[in-house]
């Protein structure tokens, strides 16, 4: 394992019914393969030795005894290999026979796992052959000539990384308190299940809901082999499922009813999965109930070589962005969520009014449009929805202009206050040389906008909302006592990548139809803050991503830092990947130092934020998600980024 990402597969071999040598065979070429591949623990059916539909050839003892033959073909085949492979095979032990999956590598038996339930209602009828792990005798037994401690605890496998695994076969997920539940619980962070599922109408769709559910529930990794074409079709039919979940969410999937072997492989990242699960009380608290009602047992795994490390899994450049199937219904629930929150704050301080500063960017673009969405909810005239623009030394004709038709095609009532005259005196007052445009010059403006803002509310009986988003706040990138505050910050859940797509969104939307063009070069305008004059042209002179970075880095980085508590090593192998063909590493890098710098140094702009809703898995509000002492220091952080 490295960057906590482990390789793993789930695979679909040829089967011959009852003819164990042609099994095994079929196992040991996909081991070789995915050994080739650098797969790390591969899994494979049930009862993928002897094949799954024996019926009462179990009851044959020449059966038996090549099952077990057969182990030792495996062992000796995977004596030299580092690849741990998981196969089915039936194992009898003292008077009974289970259905077991048998954990192999070094060519040694690291354990074997008893099947807990064994379905017996519609065409299964398991009992008939097999007993449960419940019915087992902790015992040492010698099964193909290596000595195995056999039990029916949950057993957790653990690797020479670390890396906790369990296993449950078939019916055991579909049971009311499956095994990977312990397991998980236990220490286990990935499940493999060894299956048989026959294919009935609609049975596959609930069972990719049932494996995303229980490993979303668990907050594991999920492979899930089930035995495929070669079965017995006498009354059933075996499709074939080679499925790979992390977290409720797919990542790889094998085609099913196909007549040839297949395997699907992915790395399922573990540092993820044990964020998630040190993140979540619930979770901690069914640890611990666990670990009282049963003990599992722990067996280790043997040293393997290191390789080279190679990323297989994709990574999505703009994590904040949901996919394009998924566009509608999550803009739709994200905007809902922004406009039932200011809903509440108005009907919650009896106000019928609101005031917004509208400069033609992004944040005051998405922000007007929520308050606009909420006033029609509520039912209140748009024209209580006091739009100000306030242009300064650095305000564009593009920008202004984009305000005012917005403003003007919504309904609202405008206001233009100039604070330039304002600014100047204030400048005169407190000895400023205007032509040094440096922090003061620009956060003189900032403040004395939102100084026009309190006022006017004040003078109006009305509301602030504030517009800044969660990737300013992450930065710092506003200023304190400036657009830092308001009275409800709408945006301060939407990462700036996510409102550009909200309002590409909305103008799509036929209620928008009139604000389409006017949101759209909104959208393509420069991200500015206009605080430093124009070129000679009249064009936006000061870009922000020319300052701070892009903003799509930025949200990268803000995502997994957040979301995932990556260090900065395994941040910028990701960007790598994500940003491949965009930015170079050196690009990516200064960014990132960039990103960890600023985080740290204005975390005291977060401490005293206003309200406003979460909107996503990552929120910075120091009465939510993030709370950091401000004074923190980021040395470790920053050293990591300078050894990249």
């Amino acid at each position: 394992m490295k960057y906590g990402l482990v390789k793993v597969a789930a695979a679909i071999p040829g089967v011959r019914v009852a003819d164990v040598e042609y099994n095994i065979l079929q196992i040991e070429n996909i081991i070789a393969q995915a050994e080739g591949k650098g797969v790390e623990i591969i899994v494979f059916p049930e009862l993928s030795l002897t094949g799954y539909s024996c019926q009462d050839l179990f009851h044959q003892q020449l059966l038996l005894e090549k099952a077990e033959e057969g182990i030792l073909m495996l062992l000796d085949f995977t004596r030299k290999l580092d690849i741990i492979t998981i196969v089915g095979v039936p194992v009898r032990i003292g008077s009974l026979l289970y259905n077991c999956a048998a954990v192999v590598q070094h060519g040694i038996i690291l354990g074997l796992v008893p099947k807990t339930y064994l379905p017996n209602y519609g065409e299964f009828y398991e009992k008939r052959w097999f007993a449960s792990a419940t019915d087992l005798q902790e015992q040492d037994i010698y099964f193909a000539g290596s000595p195995v401690h056999v039990t029916g605890r949950p057993q957790v496998f653990r690797t020479c990384d670390g890396v906790g695994f369990g296993i449950e076969i078939c019916e055991d997920v579909w049971a009311p308190l499956p095994p990977s539940n312990q397991l998980a619980m236990a220490g286990a962070d990935i499940i493999f299940n060894l299956s048989a599922t026959d294919e009935l109408t609609g049975k596959h769709n609930y069972l990719l809901n049932l494996l995303s559910q229980q490993s979303a529930r668990m907050m594991c990794g999920y492979v899930y082999s089930s035995c495929g074409y070669g079965e017995s079709t006498q009354d059933v039919v075996y499709g074939g499922n080679a499925l790979i979940y992390e977290n409720g969410r797919l990542l790889s999937q094998a085609a099913r009813f196909a007549m040839e072997p297949q395997w699907r492989m992915q790395q399922i990242d573990v540092d993820r999965l044990r964020a998630e699960r040190q993140n979540n009380t619930t979770f901690r608290t069914a640890v611990g109930e666990a670990s009282s009602a049963s003990k599992a047992s722990t067996i280790d795994c043997k040293p393997v070589e290191q390789r080279d490390f190679e990323l297989i899994r994709p990574v999505e450049p703009h994590p904040f962005i949901p996919s394009t199937e998924q566009m509608t219904d999550r803009c739709e629930e994200i905007l809902n969520i922004q406009t039932m929150g200011l809903v509440k704050r108005l009907q919650h301080t009896h106000c019928d009014k609101a005031v917004i500063g509208i400069s033609g960017g992004l944040d005051s673009t998405l922000a007007l449009l929520v308050v606009v969405r909420a006033f029609d909810r509520i039912g209140l005239s748009r024209s209580g929805i006091i739009g100000i623009t306030m242009p300064g030394f650095g305000t564009t004709d593009r920008t202004h202009q984009n305000a005012v038709m917005l403003m003007e095609s919504l309904g609202i009532t405008q206001r233009e206050i100039s604070i330039a005259k304002a600014v100047t005196q204030h400048f005169e007052d407190i000895g400023h040389n205007m032509q040094q445009h440096d922090v003061t010059y620009e956060n003189a403006q900032a403040r004395e906008r939102t100084q026009i803002l309190m006022d006017v509310a004040n003078q109006t009986g009305a509301l602030v909302i504030g517009t800044g988003d969660l990737s300013e706040l992450a930065l710092g990138w506003c200023t304190y006592n400036g657009d830092h505050m308001s009275m409800y910050g709408v945006n301060g859940g939407v990462p700036k990548t996510l409102v550009q797509y909200l309002i590409r969104y909305i103008a799509q939307l036929p209620v928008f139809a009139a604000q389409r063009d006017t949101l759209i070069d909104i959208v393509d305008t420069p991200i500015s803050p206009e605080l430093t004059p124009a070129d000679a042209d009249g064009n936006i002179q000061q870009k922000t991503e020319d300052l701070v970075g892009p903003y799509e880095l930025h949200d990268f980085f803000l995502y997994y830092m957040l979301r995932f508590g990556f260090r900065p090593a395994k941040i910028f192998m990701l960007a790598q990947h994500a940003f491949s063909n965009k930015y170079d590493d050196a690009v990516i890098r200064k960014w990132l130092q960039t990103f960890c710098r600023r985080f740290f140094s204005q975390q005291f702009k977060r401490s005293c934020l206003p309200d406003g809703p979460k909107v996503g898995s990552v929120s910075l509000s120091p009465r939510g998600d993030w709370r950091m002492p401000s004074d923190a220091v980021s040395t470790l952080w920053l050293k990591e980024c300078e050894a990249l």
